[in-house]
């Protein structure tokens, strides 16, 4: 088989030439359509465009448009996907063929690939890296152990009141209306906290999936993790049964994420549940997305061109003419946008509904019950979080979300409160355990028990953060004889019984408790509040209530009960996240936050650039893109890990000015990948998912 002679893009000026056959030398092509785009699977920005290949005979049958094929590409066999097949060839040289069809299964459907060229131009990225996002790796058992795509049987769905469960909302019966009509509605969705599992939001996900079935057409569920994936396919499986649903996520594993993916494609289940990258799954007749906690981070993909779930989804709603529902216990400030401008609805829950349902949240600490609580100033865990957990563990399981996973996080000189750094490559010092010694979080160094403070020479230490482990330990203490149960990191634990226990977790990583939780504790509130983040009041909001959500309603037995109370933080009067969290109403802090950020140009409002990498590199990728008419907002060391490298890493953020922001980064990608640049720079588009 002769090699590919010429790859070279089509005419982009001038005249426009004309459209020839061009045959492969030597090889016997398709009767019809000999010409085929493929789609090379390379990393290289600048050649982010399709290639023309010769169909040869032999693979006229299976060579169809989505199939996964490989090529000569630059003198080395690559994979690829065909695109489309024609009768002439733009290219007016010879074209290599073929080499062979991997598998005749059309993995890559046309709405898919839209969709993929859409998010690739929305964050100014490759196809190749969006569809590689799309399409999981191909497994060969997997194919042969799906039964091929045949006509789709007429299933009934079980029975059941599903519809009462968004009672509580309003609008909630002409969401359903609407989507069981085969209409579009987009809805930002507020659900109510303290609900009774028969009544939760995984309950209420499903009763509009089964609607949505119910009108002939399929759903696409996508959620933070595989935590909340558990919670709600169960659910789903009651409303539609176990044949309708399929789940899709990482953790399946190669043989069982393909197979999930091919009875999607193949029209054997008409509702997916997964994670961030099932957003492109490949459902039949779409007609509903949901996307749960889209606020969460982990909706944000950390590989190129590194898109948000969200806005994935979004822009799969609006083309392919299906409902959108983003939800969760706050709302993100993106979403708040979409909502002021009138792309959204709202969909929330009556007044008095909601005032029934919402924890009572006490604000202890920082200067909060001082003239009966003399250590409130200064205590992690003041006298009113002592005593709702002992009155809470009278009743049930107790929950305390703790800001950072970990022993001691940090180290200061006991006498001028100066932090403790490494001497080696200055990162911050904590300690494992009760017994480990100091060393440094960064590179390991241990630091000896009597090493000087470097400001006034004290020997004296102090704590300056603690993690989950010191917490559970400090309250195992201070509750001996009560169960304590640690979730977060590498230990997360998923489910708690009503049974009284301490339980101590790290945000997402509490526990769900059926009975709900009888008190809640969030400790160490400024650890959340003074993160160095655009979104920072935000993001605390969105942990506290994701917390505080798992809470007893505040009514219990015909008295007002103390839920949830919240320690070190200012004075809620002065700090609107916390204001939020007291009276239960993230859409104000969501349209405040939004009023600010217009009136400085700040995003969402406007779209923003960070670049990161050595200071070089990030200084030559930031003048290109200020010159193509971005403006630099600042440059800020970046103090992620140790600096070996002798030349610092920085991140640079830009923000959209008088030129097109995704366009420019897709152009300073491809002349990077043409000049072959070595330094590693990582460019990401609206980074916290906004747009």
């Amino acid at each position: 088989m002769s090699e590919q002679l010429e790859l070279v893009p089509a005419p982009t000026g001038g005249a426009p030439r004309r459209r020839a056959r061009t045959p492969a030398s030597d090889v016997p092509l398709a009767a019809e359509d000999p010409v085929a785009t493929v789609l090379v699977d390379t990393p290289l920005a600048h050649l982010d465009r399709p290639f023309e290949y010769a169909v040869p005979a032999d693979l006229a049958q299976t060579a169809r448009p989505g199939v996964r094929v490989r090529v000569r590409f630059a003198g080395r066999d690559h994979d690829g996907f065909l695109l489309s097949r024609t009768s002439t060839a733009e290219h007016t040289g010879r074209l290599a063929p073929l080499r062979s069809v991997v598998s005749p299964e059309p993995v890559l459907t046309p709405e898919v690939l839209a969709l993929a060229r859409q998010v690739a131009d929305h964050y100014g990225g490759t196809l190749a890296d969006t569809v590689r996002l799309a399409v999981p790796p191909r497994h060969a058992r997997a194919e042969r152990s799906v039964p091929p795509a045949g006509e789709a049987a007429d299933r009934r769905l079980p029975d059941g009141g599903w519809e009462q469960v968004w009672a509580p909302y309003p609008a909630g019966a002409a969401l359903l209306r609407r989507l069981r009509a085969g209409e579009a509605p987009a809805a930002a969705w507020l659900a109510l906290p303290g609900m009774p599992p028969e009544g939760d939001w995984p309950r209420a996900v499903a009763a509009a999936v089964r609607e949505t079935l119910l009108g002939g057409r399929g759903s696409l569920v996508v959620l933070p993790d595989r935590r909340d994936v558990e919670r709600v396919l169960p659910a789903i499986v009651d409303a539609v049964g176990e044949q309708e649903v399929v789940r899709l996520t990482a953790d399946l594993g190669p043989e069982a994420r393909y197979a999930a993916f091919l009875r999607a494609l193949r029209g054997h289940a008409r509702v997916v549940v997964g994670t961030r990258a099932s957003a492109f799954a490949p459902v039949r007749d779409l007609g509903l997305v949901v996307c749960w906690d889209e606020g969460d981070d982990l909706h944000q993909e950390p590989r190129a061109p590194y898109p948000h779930a969200r806005e994935t989804l979004r822009l799969r709603a609006r083309d392919q003419g299906a409902g959108l529902l983003l939800g969760g216990f706050t709302r993100s400030v993106a979403v708040q946008r979409r909502v002021a401008d009138g792309e959204l609805a709202t969909v929330v829950a009556a007044h008095d509904v909601l005032r029934q349902q919402a924890p009572s949240v006490v604000v202890g600490g920082e200067g909060h019950q001082e003239d009966r609580d003399a250590a409130a100033r200064t205590a992690r865990l003041p006298g009113v979080a002592v005593r709702a957990l002992r009155s809470g563990l009278e009743r049930g399981p107790v929950l305390v979300q703790v800001p950072r996973q970990g022993y001691v996080l940090g180290l200061a000189c006991q006498d001028c409160r100066a932090r403790l750094r490494c001497g080696v490559c200055h990162g911050p010092v904590g300690a494992g355990d009760r017994r480990s010694a100091a060393s440094c979080r960064w590179c390991g160094t241990e630091l000896a028990a009597d090493h000087p403070c470097e400001e006034c020479g004290s020997r004296r230490r102090r704590t300056t953060g603690v993690g989950d482990r010191r917490t559970a330990e400090e309250l195992g203490r201070a509750f001996p004889g009560t169960r304590v149960v640690s979730s977060g990191g590498d230990h997360v634990v998923d489910e708690v019984d009503g049974a009284p226990a301490l339980v101590v977790a790290t945000p997402g990583a509490e526990p769900w408790c059926p009975a709900g939780y009888a008190a809640v504790v969030l400790v160490d509130g400024w650890r959340l509040l003074e993160r160095a983040s655009l979104d920072a009041a935000q993001e605390a909001l969105r942990r506290w209530c994701g917390a505080a959500a798992l809470a007893r309603p505040a009514t219990t037995q015909g008295r007002r009960a103390v839920g949830v109370v919240l320690c070190g933080v200012p004075p809620h009067g002065s700090v609107p996240a916390v204001e939020a969290l007291v009276r239960w109403d993230p859409a104000w802090l969501a349209d405040r936050e939004l009023a600010d950020r217009a009136e400085l140009g700040l995003p969402p409002l406007v779209r923003h650039v960070e670049v990161s990498g050595p200071t070089g590199a990030v200084d030559e990728v930031g003048r290109t893109l200020v010159a193509a008419g971005l403006h630099l907002l600042g440059t800020l060391r970046s103090d992620d890990g140790p600096d070996t490298d002798p030349q610092p890493r920085v991140r640079a953020t830009l923000r959209q000015g008088t030129g097109e922001a995704a366009r420019a980064v897709r152009a300073v990608r491809a002349d990077r990948s043409a000049r072959k640049a070595q330094d590693v720079v990582r460019i990401r588009m609206d980074a916290d998912g906004a747009v």
